[in-house]
């Protein structure tokens, strides 16, 4: 009887997948956001060449990072969402209903400021775990749900802006916020002391009189950093974070390794209705009038500067870095237009031009991303 040979040893060359060097190019594909940053380095490109000059001095990059800044508030919240397989198309009327959350306590009822505002976030929150609710009990597609309450919450708005005032507005928030410390925290100019030194050093721009051109940053891009950064530490650095990628990229997988997924959805639900209170607040404040068209379309254009940053419309893929660089070319483009001699009626082709090429261009970089595993 034949003794059974030895099977011959693995090749030295055979490696395994999981410990394969993977080239430098391909390990940037793999970032989501390298998209974004692309994007990006092309926009300002492009405004270096056709835009005034006076759009990339420390006045103009604050024209265009406060409207950015507002966007990716919301923007980041919706990747997040979007990373974890849902849309919210809520959050552009959670603005205004949020709005009026706060002032009609603030103005009507004759609330301190700081308790209309944890009114306001404790509406929001309540809005958003129904939302959460409904689309993880009812199994409805979360674009379907929340499209129901984009509806509602406009509708519940205008009813109740003209039952309080008879009109769509709401005014007086300035008086009765009065001298509140809230409201630098959420309007207004932060390191103002800081930009006057600065001009009195003749180090940034000033006016005749000596004052700075520009008196501080705007808050909001303080929040917008600030928001940006522990997104991205969530997401990235955290057991949550890895919760959020699992549940987005296969929920029955993963809730086979223990994730609660129907936990994480709702919670992301609630962070992007507290995103768009936050961003209610800060217009409520910073405009002094609660009203009811404010927020519109916004939803999409989170979506929009989401998606540009790297997100899949499938789930489980996408950044919150990403997302703020999307909200960036977004106010960019938006602003950017403005100190150009192109007609302001370009900037819905141009957003329109951007999203498609971000859609492309994000899944040629999954492809090859894919590919190096």
């Amino acid at each position: 009887m034949s003794t059974p040979q030895a099977s011959p040893p693995p090749s030295a060359s055979a490696t395994d997948e999981r410990i394969a060097k993977v080239s430098f190019f391909k390990s940037i594909l793999q970032r989501p956001e390298v998209g974004a940053i692309a994007g990006l380095i092309a926009i300002v490109l492009f405004f270096a060449i056709y835009a005034d000059a006076s759009m990339f001095s420390l006045a103009g990059f604050m024209n265009f990072m406060q409207p950015a800044a507002q966007l990716g508030i919301l923007a980041v919240a919706a990747a997040l969402l979007m990373v974890g397989g849902e849309f919210d198309l809520s959050i552009g009327s959670m603005i205004a209903f949020a709005g009026i959350a706060l002032g009609i306590p603030l103005v009507l009822w004759g609330w301190p400021l700081g308790v209309s505002i944890l009114f306001a976030f404790a509406v929001s929150i309540a809005f958003g775990a129904i939302n959460g609710f409904i689309v993880l009990r009812s199994g409805l597609p979360s674009f379907i749900v929340t499209l129901a309450f984009l509806f509602i919450l406009r509708g519940l708005t205008l009813v109740s802006l003209k039952l309080a005032t008879g009109t769509t507005q709401l005014r007086g928030i300035p008086e009765a916020a009065g001298d509140s410390w809230l409201v630098e925290i959420f309007s207004g100019n932060a390191f103002e002391g800081l930009f006057a030194w600065l001009a009195s050093m003749g180090l940034i721009e000033t006016f005749k009189n000596g004052a700075p051109k520009v008196q501080g940053v705007p808050v909001e891009i303080i929040w917008f950093v600030i928001l940006a950064i522990a997104a991205s530490w969530l997401l990235n650095k955290t057991r949550f974070g890895n919760w959020i990628f699992a549940a987005g990229g296969d929920p029955n997988a993963a809730r086979n390794v223990g994730v609660p997924v129907a936990r994480v959805k709702i919670m992301l639900f609630i962070f992007t209705a507290m995103a768009a209170t936050l961003v209610a607040i800060i217009t409520v404040l910073q405009f002094g009038t609660a009203d009811a068209s404010r927020g519109l379309l916004k939803e999409f254009h989170a979506i929009i500067a989401a998606v540009i940053g790297g997100c899949l419309l499938t789930g489980g893929y996408g950044s919150a870095i990403g997302a703020m660089i999307g909200a960036v070319i977004f106010g960019m483009v938006q602003i950017g237009i403005t100190y150009t001699n192109i007609n302001q009626d370009w900037f819905q082709v141009f957003m329109g031009a951007i999203l498609l090429i971000a859609v492309l261009l994000n899944n040629w970089v999954r492809r090859q991303a894919m590919s190096s595993r």
